[in-house]
């Protein structure tokens, strides 16, 4: 079988997902007008056009410098920060994470983004190699996926049992919920994207090349699953969103809008020396919401 960019099958490209009304095919350089029309409208997105770079430039500047009272402040009390970033294929985590980390002390702050486990650590109980890469006093953790890849794209993928996804859903609040009593300042962070908007991401990243390594198999095959990870999500949802670790939903069509709302989601939540609240702002109700709420929308179209 021919094989496209990055080794990866002609024919799974084409077939894996045909965008809505039209023979999609993420090997053809030109993507199709009718999904670019609808892209960034695509999941409901409130709003018509992307935020101007000038001003998106000068928000994330006010707010990169609050990260950083912020860091100086868990370094000095001994806090520990973690947040995980979980969303759809092309949401934008990656983007999230770092800008977050891009003006704050690489000595104090990273990112976690593990590959498949190896053959020892499918031997373990599946939360324990997360467990390592948990902060010590005075440092920040951000996921870029984490558990929840049990309940997505694992799940999706067929790579575990629905058994072990019911007992992955009873389980994680309990886990978080150690986290949370030990004092972990902790926060879980859902992305999601239209999918129009998912699939003008991906055939921008399958024709771009610095950003041909970011498409997998895994990725292809997930083209033409968007309903199934709906489905998926909905579960993690219902299943994890607690008083004790609630998720926060961002509709993340325009990136920038979503970087400055997760920056404000953890600045808002959080008290240190010197906070600009002002500065700061408030989340935008248009496009960030508990994951109940988002559940509840999710609900009220079904």
């Amino acid at each position: 079988m021919a094989k496209g960019k990055n080794g990866k099958s002609e024919k799974a490209a084409r077939t894996a997902a045909p965008g809505p009304g039209t023979g999609f095919d993420l090997n053809d350089p030109t993507f199709p007008a009718e999904l670019e029309e609808r892209a960034l409208a695509s999941g409901g997105y409130p709003y018509d056009d992307k935020l101007k770079r000038k001003v998106y430039e000068e928000q994330l500047q006010v707010l990169q410098l609050e990260l950083i009272k912020l860091q100086a402040h868990i370094e000095k009390a001994g806090e520990r920060l973690v947040v995980v970033f979980e969303g759809r294929d092309t949401s934008g985590k990656g983007g999230c994470i770092s800008r977050i980390l891009e003006r704050i002390n690489p000595r104090h702050s990273r990112s976690v983004a593990l590959s498949k486990p190896t053959e020892a650590e499918r031997g373990q109980w599946y939360f324990q190699r997360y467990i390592s890469h948990l902060p010590t006093k005075g440092d920040i953790v951000l996921f870029d996926r984490s558990w929840y890849n049990r309940a997505g794209v694992e799940r999706v993928m067929g790579f575990c049992s629905e058994d072990e996804v019911a007992r992955f859903l009873r389980d994680a609040p309990e886990f978080e919920a150690l986290l949370v009593r030990d004092n972990i300042r902790f926060f879980k962070i859902y992305l999601t994207v239209g999918r129009e908007m998912q699939l003008k991401r991906f055939h921008e990243r399958r024709h771009d090349p610095f950003k041909q390594w970011k498409v997998t198999e895994i990725d292809i095959a997930a083209i033409g699953k968007y309903d199934d990870y709906s489905r998926a999500e909905a579960d993690m949802l219902r299943f994890t969103h607690t008083a004790v670790s609630p998720w926060t939903v961002i509709n993340a069509n325009d990136q920038r809008r979503a970087r400055l709302e997760a920056m404000r989601v953890i600045l808002d939540a959080l008290d240190y020396e010197g906070k600009d609240r002002a500065a700061i702002g408030k989340t935008d109700p248009k496009i960030t919401q508990t994951g109940a709420d988002y559940l509840a929308g999710l609900n009220g179209k079904s």
